[in-house]
C-alpha cells in the first residue's frame, strides 16, 4: 500500500502544479468567469434584497418614435422640471449633452445651474475610440461623471470603474451619483483613504488576477458588479409617462433616479452575467448597469452587503492542491468503476457546493482549476491501479490459480491489500491446517518402471490427489518427488476457532477422499496391469508463516513452521502401523480436538516425534460418521 499510496500523492501534487500552471496562462478564464457567472444567476434567484432606492425613466422606442432622437433640449428640460418638482435626491442623466440640440438649449442650461444634484455624463474613451465631452453649458459646477463600461472578452460587464486617473482624477457617473445620494446619511468618502472607505465599506481595488481573472487590464479603480439585485429590480417609467406626469411620485421622492435609453435603435445594450443563462435578458442598456452599480455601493456603504473578496495566491494553490490529492487518492480506496464514477460526481458537485457557499459569504474561490486536478489527477492515478493491479493479479493468479479453487483465487485478489507489500506477496503468521501425504515404497515401484511410464502414473495419481485439496479449499504448497504438502487456512486468514476447526475437517475429509481415489486408481491400474499403490498422510493444526520466497523473477508461495514439520512426521510415524487399507491417516490431539464428533477416530500412541522434545498423541483417522 505504500506504493500506491507515494505514488497518489506525488500524481496529486504534479497534476495540481500543472493546472497552477495552467490557471496562469490564463487557460482557465473562460471557463472560471462562466461559473461566475452562473454563481451570480442563482445568487440574485435565492436572495430576497430590499428594493433599490432607484428609478429609471427609460426612453423607450414609442418615446423616440414621438419625440424624435436625439431628444432636444425642450423635452429633456420639460423632464427634468417634472421629476425635480418631486424632490428626487439625485438625477443622473446618462445621455450625452457635449453639443445643444436646440431648441431649449437655454432653459436647459438654467435647469442645470439652479440644480447641482443633476449628474451629467462624459466618456473618457482610449486608443480606439475618441472620448465623448462633458455637457456643453458654460459655468455650470454639477458633477460630471465618465460613464465607461469595462468590457471582458465576449463583451460581458462583470466589473465597473470608481475612478481613472490621466493626470487628472475623474469619477465615475454611479459614484457621483451614489456619493450625492449618501450625503443627506451622513455618508461622505474618507478624505485619501487608501483603499477608498465609504460608509461601512471598504473597496479595495481589482487586482489583475483577483478571483478567476488572469491578465485582466487593471487600470483604473475596478470593484465587481455582484448584480445581487437580479438584473431588473428598478421601478422603471417612460419619457412619455413623466411627461404626462403619470407615475408614483413616492418613487421619485428621496431616491435616485437615472435617464437613459432602453431603445433598441440606440446602440447601448451590453451583455451581463445574465445574458448566458437567462434567455430573456440577452443584453441589458447600460443605463440598467449604472443602476445597478449605484445600487450596489449605497448598499455597501450602509452595510447591507459586503464586496466579494478573494483568497491569496497561496490559498488558491493549496486548494488545488487538496483536490488534486482528493483525486488521485480516492482511486487507492474505491476500486469499482461504477462506484469510483459515482464518487467522482459526488465530489465534484460538493466541489461546486462549496464553491457557491463561499461565493454567497463573499469569497470567489477557484472553480475549474480544482476540479480539473481532480479529474486529470483521478484518471491518472486510475490509469497507474489499472496496470498496478493488472500486475498484481497476474503475480497473485500465478501463484494461487493453479492450487485453489476459482472462489479462493477470487477471494485471494478482492482482498489484495492485505497479501500484498512491496509488489509481493506479504508475510503473515496464522493458524492453519498442514497435510502431508507420501506413496508407501515409491522408490521400488520406480525401479520397476521406466521414465516415460514412471511419469504418467505419478502424474495421474498427482492430479487426483490435488482435486481432493482444492474441493475441499486447500492449496498445495509444494511436491516433494510422490509427496505432497498441502495446507488448508490460507492465504486468507483465519481469525477464530469456528475457522480452524473447518480448515481442519476440510484437511481430513480431503484425506479420507484421497483414500477413495487411490482405491479408484488402484482399480484402473490393476485393470490396465499397472502397479498400484498405496499412501501415508500426516495432518497437524497450529501456528505457522506463510510468505513469498524467491527472486522478482521466480516466486514461490510457501508455508513454514514447527507446524509443517509435526504434520510431515506424523505421515512417516512408525511404518510398522501401515494398514492393508490404500491410505493411513494419522493425526495430531490439535487436529482432533478441532474435529468434534465428525469422524471415527482411534488413540494409537503417545509419542516424541523425530527431532521433536514435545509428546504428541496420535491419531489414527477411520472414517466420518
Amino acid at each position: 500500500m505504500q506504493r500506491p499510496l507515494s505514488m497518489g500523492i506525488l500524481i496529486g501534487i504534479m497534476v495540481s502544479l500543472c493546472l497552477i500552471r495552467l490557471h496562469h496562462t490564463g487557460k482557465l478564464q473562460f471557463l472560471e468567469l462562466t461559473v461566475y457567472d452562473y454563481y451570480v444567476v442563482q445568487r440574485s434567484g435565492l436572495e430576497q434584497t430590499a428594493s433599490p432606492p432607484i428609478a429609471l425613466i427609460s426612453i423607450s422606442e414609442d418615446d423616440i418614435q414621438h419625440f424624435g432622437w436625439p431628444m432636444n433640449d425642450a423635452t429633456m428640460a420639460r423632464m427634468l422640471e417634472i421629476l425635480l418638482k418631486q424632490k428626487p435626491r439625485v438625477i443622473g442623466l446618462d445621455i450625452y449633452r457635449d453639443i445643444p440640440v436646440p431648441p431649449g438649449s437655454t432653459a436647459l442650461e438654467a435647469i442645470f445651474k439652479a440644480h447641482q444634484n443633476i449628474v451629467a455624463i462624459k466618456k473618457m474613451g482610449d486608443k480606439n475610440a475618441p472620448g465623448i465631452s462633458a455637457p456643453f453649458m458654460a459655468g455650470i459646477q454639477n458633477p460630471v461623471g465618465f460613464c465607461d463600461l469595462l468590457l471582458d472578452p465576449a463583451g460581458t460587464v462583470r466589473r465597473a470603474l470608481l475612478f481613472m486617473e490621466d493626470g487628472d482624477l475623474h469619477v465615475s457617473f454611479a459614484l457621483f451619483l451614489a456619493l450625492i445620494y449618501l450625503e443627506p446619511e451622513g455618508i461622505k468618502p474618507l478624505p485619501d483613504s487608501q483603499p477608498l472607505r465609504l460608509g461601512k465599506a471598504t473597496f479595495v481595488p481589482l487586482e489583475s488576477s483577483d478571483g478567476g481573472y488572469v491578465g485582466m487590464d487593471a487600470g483604473g479603480y475596478q470593484f465587481l458588479l455582484d448584480y445581487r439585485d437580479g438584473i431588473s429590480p428598478f421601478r422603471t417609467f417612460s419619457l412619455a409617462d413623466v411627461l404626462a406626469e403619470k407615475f408614483d411620485p413616492s418613487a421619485i421622492k428621496d431616491r435616485v433616479v437615472i435617464i437613459g435609453s432602453s431603445a433598441e435603435s440606440t446602440p447601448d445594450f451590453f451583455s451581463t452575467p445574465f445574458s448566458r443563462f437567462v434567455k430573456s435578458r440577452l443584453k441589458v442598456p447600460g443605463v440598467a448597469i449604472h443602476a445597478g452599480a449605484v445600487s450596489q455601493l449605497i448598499r455597501f456603504a450602509l452595510g447591507k452587503s459586503e464586496p466579494l473578496g478573494f483568497w491569496s495566491e497561496t490559498c488558491e494553490w493549496g486548494w488545488i492542491v487538496l483536490w488534486g490529492l482528493m483525486g488521485s487518492l480516492l482511486c487507492l480506496r474505491i476500486r469499482s468503476l461504477p462506484l469510483f464514477l459515482v464518487c467522482a460526481l459526488f465530489a465534484v458537485s460538493l466541489l461546486f457546493l462549496l464553491t457557491f457557499l463561499l461565493f454567497q459569504q463573499n469569497i470567489w474561490a477557484p472553480v475549474t482549476a480544482p476540479a480539473a486536478a481532480f479529474l486529470a489527477a483521478a484518471g491518472l492515478m486510475g490509469f497507474y491501479m489499472f496496470h498496478l493491479e493488472k500486475a498484481q493479479r497476474g503475480l497473485l493468479m500465478g501463484l494461487f490459480s493453479t492450487y485453489v479453487s476459482g472462489d479462493i483465487a477470487e477471494t485471494i485478489w478482492e482482498q489484495r491489500d492485505q497479501f500484498m507489500d512491496g509488489g509481493r506477496p506479504r508475510s503473515q503468521t496464522l493458524t492453519a491446517t498442514v497435510l502431508f501425504t507420501d506413496i508407501r515404497d515409491f522408490t521400488q515401484m520406480a525401479e520397476n518402471m521406466d521414465a516415460q511410464e514412471l511419469i504418467d502414473w505419478l502424474n495421474e495419481y498427482l492430479a487426483a490427489m490435488v482435486n481432493q485439496v482444492s474441493s475441499n479449499k486447500g492449496i498445495v504448497d509444494k511436491y516433494v518427488g510422490d509427496a505432497i504438502m498441502a495446507v488448508f487456512g490460507v492465504p486468507v486468514p483465519r481469525t477464530n476457532d469456528g475457522e480452524f476447526a473447518e480448515d481442519a475437517v476440510n484437511a481430513v475429509r480431503s484425506a479420507l477422499n484421497m483414500g477413495l481415489e487411490m482405491d479408484r486408481l488402484n482399480r484402473m491400474w490393476s485393470d490396465q496391469g499397472r502397479p498400484t499403490g498405496k499412501m501415508r498422510v500426516g495432518i497437524h493444526t497450529g501456528p505457522l508463516t506463510v510468505g513469498s520466497v524467491g527472486s522478482a523473477q521466480r516466486l514461490e508461495y510457501t508455508v513454514i513452521g514447527d507446524t509443517v514439520n509435526i504434520a510431515s512426521r506424523l505421515e512417516s510415524f512408525d511404518k510398522s502401523l501401515d494398514s492393508e487399507s490404500s491410505c493411513r491417516i494419522l493425526i495430531s490431539n490439535a487436529t482432533r480436538n478441532y474435529l468434534g464428533k465428525r469422524f471415527c477416530v482411534e488413540r494409537l500412541t503417545q509419542a516424541q516425534l523425530k527431532g521433536k522434545r514435545q509428546w504428541v498423541e496420535i491419531y489414527k483417522v477411520l472414517d466420518e460418521k
